[in-house]
């Protein structure tokens, strides 16, 4: 009976896929002027893993709503729009960044440079990542002067 049990549960543990690695790093919160609202985080995602997983959602207990977001040129217009999900190629990274993928929080509450940002990302494999962001001051475009 034992032995039947063992087996059984050795099975089940090597046909079970490994989870892949998925790391965010250079992360950060935008620092807005005060009375805005919404912000947006960013971030490069890297998975070290053999299969590819999808972020499929974002939450903040500091924001009201966190959604997944992109950039896309309709008409000669930059807009901005919801997706479903933002794709990490296996052994692969994927950037989020302004004009690009990047996670919009909506109703965040009073943002300050120095104090971490907590946001919570969730992958489609049923992974779960905790992230403590920096909150940075929007830089002006290198080049740009005022």
């Amino acid at each position: 009976m034992f032995k039947r049990a063992f087996y059984s549960v050795l099975t089940l543990l090597l046909a079970t896929p490994a989870l892949a690695k998925v790391e965010a790093v250079d992360g950060y919160v935008r620092l807005l002027p005060p009375g805005s609202p919404n912000t947006a985080a960013f971030m490069v995602l890297k998975n070290d893993g053999a299969t590819p997983v999808t972020l499929t959602a974002v939450a903040s207990p500091e924001a009201a709503r966190a959604e997944l977001h992109t950039h896309l040129h309709e008409n000669g217009v930059m807009k901005m729009r919801q997706v479903d999900g933002i794709k990490i190629p296996a052994k692969g990274e994927v950037a989020l960044k302004p004009g690009s993928f990047h996670i919009m929080l909506f109703e965040v509450r009073e943002l300050a440079q120095g104090t971490p940002f907590p946001l919570t990302l969730t992958l489609d494999d049923g992974q779960t990542i905790s992230l403590s962001l920096p909150v940075k001051p929007v830089e002006p475009m290198k080049g740009m002067q005022h």
